[in-house]
């Protein structure tokens, strides 16, 4: 029988093999095709990338060991060991972006969004609740309101280069970017937010898919109504400015933009499509996320063993995506047909199998666990500041 660590919530690790693929699909497979965007393509965008994030958020809570808010010394401990988890994160990250992969590397985002969720582990369940509600409604009309004061996105994907302009690669990771921080961090909330229930229990699968599900059809319902209207989408079509045009706007919206939405109008705000951080694009993706982790819970309670191994990439996505990305490389393996989507797919599902059935773990999770370990160590102990 392969050796299964017993504090690892199965699920989750489902959860996250799902949204390794997802965004696999999105690199691997055409968003456009005659003009019409695929099922796939549909079904992936903006969902992958916001269920990574949110079980971004899920995690972090069971790294802390506890679902009850964190004080002192054990926030302390949490926030040095995150930034080491993250500083590697985004050292990685980096080096991605340097690769020509065509690829909007999201590891160095996704390191600042850890930093920046730890403070609100602090909050207690309820407080957490409501700033997660403000800022899904507040941060995208506040992102809108300062980007047009701003240049548009350089649309680059953070590198060590980035650093000759120090100021536009944090315009792009705090607002202007693929995945911008302002708009991005509820996403992080929400995970908090889930990773605060009792993961193991069936109330729990049964309340997020309710819950999700319910923000799925709130969004998809209400952006469609006020989107109906003729001269709305004609302010939209006649505002737009920026990349991801693809020949008309139901083509356009359904495919998804590049992290942020032009600025010409307010109607913009109403959108829900993929990867445009607005109200309805958050409710839609965590919505959506809310569900599939549902199913994946109880999947993992039902097979435990079973979908340890068979999804065992979910226990070492740090080191698949960035395989994943290295193998993007321009000249190694980067066709952009099913059959290269599903070779690669076999490949991180067999390398995520073998490594789970012998009870390993990924190589850079490994080094992660191993500084944040020795970051977080000091602090509990009691000897940081000593002398």
């Amino acid at each position: 029988m392969p050796r299964v660590p017993d504090r690892r919530v199965v699920g989750v690790d489902v959860a996250r093999c799902l949204a390794l693929l997802g965004m696999m699909a999105t690199h691997i497979l055409p968003g456009v095709v005659d003009g019409h965007v695929p099922v796939t393509h549909q079904v992936a965008a903006g969902r992958a990338a916001a269920l990574f994030a949110v079980l971004a958020g899920v995690s972090l809570v069971l790294i802390a060991g506890t679902r009850r808010p964190l004080r002192g010394r054990p926030w302390w401990a949490m926030l040095a060991g995150t930034t080491a988890r993250a500083a590697l994160l985004a050292v990685v990250g980096l080096l991605l972006g340097g690769l020509d992969a065509g690829i909007a590397v999201i590891l160095v985002y996704y390191a600042v969004l850890f930093v920046v969720a730890v403070p609100f582990m602090a909050l207690p369940t309820r407080m957490l609740a409501v700033v997660t509600g403000g800022w899904v409604l507040l941060a995208p009309a506040l992102s809108q309101l300062l980007r047009s004061a701003l240049p548009l996105t350089s649309y680059a994907v953070p590198s060590f280069a980035s650093f000759h302009d120090p100021v536009a690669l944090l315009r792009d990771l705090v607002l202007t970017g693929y995945y911008p921080v302002l708009t991005w961090v509820p996403y992080l909330l929400v995970g908090l937010l889930i990773g605060r229930t009792d993961l193991t229990s069936g109330r729990t699968a049964g309340l997020l898919a309710t819950v999700g599900g319910t923000a799925v059809a709130l969004s998809w319902l209400v952006s469609d109504s006020l989107l109906a209207r003729p001269q709305v989408r004609a302010d939209l079509t006649r505002t737009f400015t920026g990349a991801g045009w693809e020949g008309d706007l139901a083509t356009t919206l359904a495919h998804g933009l590049y992290g942020v939405t032009p600025t010409g109008s307010p109607w913009w705000l109403a959108v829900r499509a993929p990867h445009t951080g607005t109200a309805f694009d958050l409710l839609m993706t965590a919505g959506s996320a809310a569900v599939v982790l549902a199913g994946c819970l109880v999947l993992g309670r039902l097979a435990p063993r079973t979908c340890a191994v068979v999804f065992g990439a979910g226990a070492m996505t740090f080191t698949l995506y960035t395989l994943h990305v290295v193998l993007r490389t321009h000249g190694l393996w980067d066709g952009h047909d099913l059959p290269t989507y599903l070779e690669q797919s076999l490949l991180v599902l067999a390398i995520g199998a073998a490594f789970r059935w012998g009870g390993h773990r990924g190589p850079l999770e490994v080094v992660a666990g191993a500084l944040s370990s020795a970051a977080r160590r000091p602090v509990l102990s009691g000897r940081v500041g000593r002398r």
